[in-house]
């Protein structure tokens, strides 16, 4: 695992570090906590504080999954997925895909330290793949199963109560991003966005599907939550969109990208 300093449009490499298992695929942040989500071998979460732009490696808060273990084509859909931190702290989330059809809640107190064990939510036969919380703190989960937004209000003693699930008409619905008040998910195998804007209840409403290129995996949005850049993984393409004010996107760009094409994960700064 590497870390890198943001220098203008620059990243200078500060360090590279053990990630703590096997096959590092997602980072979540929560003040000077980080912690990382290992894919393989079962699957594991990995506790770091960091100082001064360096981790530094929490080793009584690794997490062993105890998943089960895929090799092969089945990787892609049978290993965790995404970690989260919740928007107060007090909980670590990781999504299972379909190796556990479920979310994993680990509890979190002090610094960096996390519940021996996790709070298993079941989600059978939806396969959450990522998940955001929204900006009334709901968290939303991009179901590839299922093809559709699940949303979850938080309980006490780090449980998740189902709100409502909302069916995109898409395919291969994978994964999800948070924009002010709204959130769009990625559609692999439609090649598109679909744009819900958040509500108070967790019932989202629809915004309409966007076309992209081909692939569409991952997305993240501008700071000021004004462009969205989504991932074409077929070619190796980041379409750039802009968030109108009613929740809509307009396309004004796509860029190649050397020898990307296949590749998944982008952030924006």
């Amino acid at each position: 695992m590497t870390v890198f300093g943001v220098v203008g449009d620059r990243l200078n490499r500060r360090q590279i570090i053990n990630s703590g298992g096997a096959f590092p695929v997602s980072v979540a942040v929560h003040g000077a906590e980080v912690y990382v989500l290992n894919a393989r071998a079962g699957g594991a979460v990995q506790g770091y504080l960091s100082i001064l732009g360096h981790l530094v490696p929490l080793r009584s808060e690794h997490r062993s999954l105890g998943l089960p273990i895929t090799t092969g084509a089945q990787e892609f859909t049978h290993t965790p997925g995404q970690v989260v931190v919740t928007p107060d702290g007090s909980s670590v989330i990781v999504t299972t895909k379909a190796a556990g059809n479920s979310l994993l809640v680990f509890g979190r107190y002090g610094l960096a330290q996390l519940t021996k064990t996790a709070a298993v939510v079941d989600d059978a036969g939806n396969v959450p793949f990522a998940a955001v919380f929204d900006r009334f703190g709901h968290l939303a989960v991009a179901e590839a199963g299922s093809n559709a937004v699940a949303t979850y209000a938080g309980e006490p003693g780090h449980g998740f109560r189902l709100l409502n699930r909302t069916v995109t008409g898409q395919a291969a619905t994978c994964w999800i991003v948070g924009a002010g008040g709204n959130y769009y998910l990625s559609n692999a195998g439609s090649n598109s966005l679909s744009g819900y804007q958040a509500r108070h209840d967790g019932s989202p409403v629809a915004l309409g599907n966007t076309a992209t290129g081909q692939g569409t995996v991952d997305a993240t949005v501008s700071p000021d939550s004004h462009y969205l850049y989504a991932e074409t993984g077929a070619v190796g393409a980041v379409d750039a969109f802009r968030i109108e004010s009613d929740g809509s996107l307009t396309k004004i760009s796509s860029i190649i990208v050397p020898n990307a094409a296949g590749a998944e994960g982008i952030a924006a700064s």
